[in-house]
C-alpha cells in the first residue's frame, strides 16, 4: 500500500527532485514581507533575515537541501525579489545590493545549520538506541575537558552560566545580524542612512 501512495504522489510531482522543490517553495511563503513604506532599510533587512531565520529554524530539512538541491519558485523569488528593494531602497548600487543580500543570506543559513545539525545528531543517536542525551552530555563533557587544556577555552567554559562547552549565547544570532547591517550602513553613500 505504501509503494503505490508512493507511485500516486510521484504520478502528480513527476520525482522527488520535484516534490522536494514545491515543498521548499511553500516555506518560503511563511516569511512575512515587512511593509517597506513604513520602515527603515535597517529594520526591514532585520525583519526579513530574522523571518528567514525563523522559518529556516522550523524546517531544518531545508538546510540540508539548500546544499544538496537546485530550488527555486515564486514564493522564494517573491522573498528574494523583496530583499533585493530593501537594498536597492536604501541606497546600494545594484552590486552591493547584490553582495549584501547574498551575505545576509549566508549568515542566516550558516546560524541555521547548527539547529539543523543538532537535529539531524539527535535523530542519528536515538537510532542507535541507549539515550540519546546522556550519550550528547558524555560527549560534551569530554570535549570540554579537552578545551580545559586551553586558557581561553578553559575561561569561556568556566565562565559559561549554563551554556554547554560548544553551545553559543543565545542572542549570538541578534548580534551577529546587528554587526552584519552596521558593516553594510558603512558601504552606503554618505547622507543614506534611512
Amino acid at each position: 500500500m505504501l509503494t503505490n501512495a508512493t507511485t500516486a504522489m510521484y504520478w502528480h510531482v513527476q520525482n522527488k527532485d520535484n516534490l522536494l522543490r514545491l515543498a521548499t517553495d511553500a516555506v518560503w511563503a511563511e516569511i512575512e514581507l515587512p511593509d517597506l513604506d513604513s520602515l527603515d532599510w535597517r529594520t526591514a533587512a532585520e525583519t526579513m533575515a530574522t523571518g528567514m531565520y525563523t522559518m529556516m529554524s522550523r524546517h531544518p530539512w531545508l538546510v540540508q537541501a539548500q546544499a544538496s538541491y537546485l530550488l527555486y519558485g515564486e514564493n522564494k523569488s517573491r522573498h528574494d525579489d523583496h530583499v533585493l528593494t530593501i537594498y536597492d531602497n536604501a541606497g546600494f548600487t545594484a552590486d552591493q545590493a547584490d553582495r549584501a543580500a547574498a551575505t545576509v543570506f549566508m549568515f542566516v543559513l550558516g546560524n541555521a545549520v547548527g539547529a539543523a545539525a543538532n537535529i539531524s545528531l539527535r535523530r542519528r543517536l536515538s537510532k542507535k538506541g541507549g539515550d540519546p542525551q546522556a550519550e550528547l552530555n558524555e560527549t560534551l563533557t569530554a570535549a570540554a575537558e579537552i578545551a580545559r587544556k586551553y586558557p581561553h577555552l578553559r575561561t569561556r567554559i568556566d565562565t559559561a552560566a549554563g551554556t554547554a562547552y560548544n553551545e553559543g549565547p543565545d542572542s549570538s544570532f541578534e548580534f551577529g545580524l546587528a554587526t552584519l547591517l552596521d558593516g553594510l550602513q558603512l558601504h552606503l553613500p554618505v547622507g543614506e542612512t534611512a
